[in-house]
């Protein structure tokens, strides 16, 4: 029995070795894994202040002093009638209206501010329409927070972690929202503003997309190249809510194709394929339609009016796919405009705006300046 105990315990040996020998590989990998991410991490911490340094000698702002509200700044008459009306007084605003008198794309832009307002607490609104019940502008701001209202209700969570009870509430208030937006249009026949926010009501009910048509067709007789019309009718078209990516870019291609220069929709079909890329390379922003698309839009904000309200959110677009395509320098530019803002695409698809908004500024600004180094070398 003893001489067989230790046949086995010379036999077991080699087993023995060779776990322990494969311990010792696994436990070598595990800890060197382990080392190299650790590595990688402390060397994009040290990039990522690097560049954040490159941005900070350009004078660029934080993270912490990004507007997260805004693409861009407000006019200062808008400024204090949105003050105001956080203190009570809508008379500002009713002034701001009278102002912008039929500007689609001002009208369209203040009433969503003042819409933000009142979807959040709307005793001045009560004020103004006591004041003045059949006040076509009043009316107009009371639809806008009727749908801001309905898409809070709904939240802003995937429809698979939207509870039913969400979901009730959502169709509730987008049916009594429809019911504003008709009431505005009926005191201004003429306005598109009313038209464009039923777009959003029929993307939350699902009009069947012959009623979308029908939708189009009486907003584009009042305002044929309206920005936030079109913005508006392309998420309809997405895959994510009631079209498809072929829609959607066939819809923002013809759009983009038949508008004047200096109205923007030239940034349509970035749009579009930002909404439907779900790459993880840069690969599909430097084919030879996609530089075009970007040269396209260039050319349409150098031919726009400067104070355009959409401005700002085109240039944060165009800032982001310059970036994508090393067209360093002429992002910087973009990116130098709308600084200290933060509230557009692609940054506010992302949990933190502001993060991922200096993270590629920042990139951008890191690259120029090594460029600049060493085009200064090489002339020295």
């Amino acid at each position: 029995m003893t001489v067989l105990l230790w046949i086995l315990a010379v036999l077991a040996i080699p087993l023995v070795l060779l776990g322990g020998w494969l311990a010792w590989v696994f436990l070598k990998e595990f800890f060197s894994t382990d080392a190299e991410a650790e590595i990688a991490a402390e060397e994009a911490a040290t990039a990522s202040a690097e560049a954040a340094a490159a941005a900070g000698r350009l004078g660029l702002l934080p993270a912490e002093r990004q507007n997260t509200d805004l693409a861009g700044p407000l006019p200062a008459d808008w400024s204090a009638a949105l003050a105001e009306v956080s203190r009570g007084e809508w008379r500002p605003a009713a002034e701001v209206f009278g102002g912008i008198g039929r500007d689609g794309e001002r009208r369209s832009a203040f009433t969503s501010l003042l819409g933000d307002k009142a979807a959040e607490a709307d005793e001045w609104l009560l004020s103004w329409e006591e004041a003045r019940p059949d006040d076509p502008d009043a009316a107009l701001v009371r639809a806008s927070a009727s749908v801001t209202l309905a898409w809070k209700v709904r939240g802003g969570q995937r429809a698979s972690n939207t509870t039913h009870e969400q979901f009730e509430g959502f169709r509730r208030t987008l049916e009594a929202a429809r019911e504003d937006v008709a009431r505005a249009a009926a005191l201004n026949p003429d306005d598109p503003t009313p038209y464009v926010k039923e777009i959003w009501v029929a993307l939350g009910l699902g009009y069947p997309n012959a009623e979308m048509d029908a939708l189009w067709a009486r907003l584009t007789e009042r305002a044929p190249h309206h920005y936030e019309a079109h913005f508006s009718a392309l998420q309809y078209w997405c895959a994510k809510w009631r079209g498809s990516e072929r829609l959607a870019a066939g819809f923002a291609e013809r759009a983009a194709a038949g508008a004047p220069a200096g109205s923007l929709l030239s940034a349509l079909p970035l749009i579009a394929h930002l909404e439907h890329d779900e790459s993880d390379d840069t690969a599909a922003e430097n084919t030879p339609e996609m530089i075009d698309r970007v040269n396209a839009v260039l050319a349409d904000v150098a031919a726009s009016d400067p104070s355009h309200p959409r401005l700002p959110e085109v240039r944060h677009l165009l800032a982001y796919y310059l970036r994508l395509q090393d067209r360093d320098q002429e992002a910087l530019e973009q990116f130098r405009l709308v600084d200290g803002y933060v509230a557009a695409l692609p940054w506010r698809y992302r949990a933190n705006p502001a993060a991922y908004f200096c993270d590629v500024r920042d990139g951008t600004a890191k690259t120029v300046e090594e460029a600049e180094a060493a085009k200064a070398g090489a002339g020295a």
